[in-house]
């Protein structure tokens, strides 16, 4: 257990799936994945914005982001994000807010944590 009494995230059964998933994927070739999928290139990109990225060239199938969906959900990823926005103390080893949101945030937002504005 970690610090907050969450499961460690490499005992949950979604590390373990994972984990015989990269065994599996081991003999895999990256050609194999184009031969078996000529259209991987443009299925495995993601566009936001200006930002592009092609993980096309990775061993990376269709079941592999569907165990990383369920490896992040075990590690509740979007509920510490929410967490992380509203200021809570998410960091357990020094019991204190992570305050990346704050750092970036602009200067006339206000990011309270403990009833006191941390954007810089």
């Amino acid at each position: 257990m970690n610090a907050d009494g969450r499961t460690r995230i490499n005992r949950t059964p979604a590390w373990t799936a994972l984990a015989a998933h990269r065994d599996e994927l081991g003999e895999v070739r990256l050609r194999d994945l184009f031969d078996a999928d000529p259209g991987r290139g443009t299925g495995y990109v993601l566009r936001v914005g200006d930002l592009y990225v092609d993980y096309s060239k990775h061993l990376v199938t269709d079941e592999t982001l569907r165990l990383l969906r369920e490896l992040a959900a075990a590690a509740d990823v979007f509920g510490l994000r929410d967490a992380m926005f509203r200021g809570e103390k998410i960091n357990t080893t020094e019991d204190r807010a992570v305050l990346h949101t704050a750092l970036r945030a602009p200067r006339d937002a206000v990011i309270e944590v403990d009833g006191e504005n941390v954007v810089p």
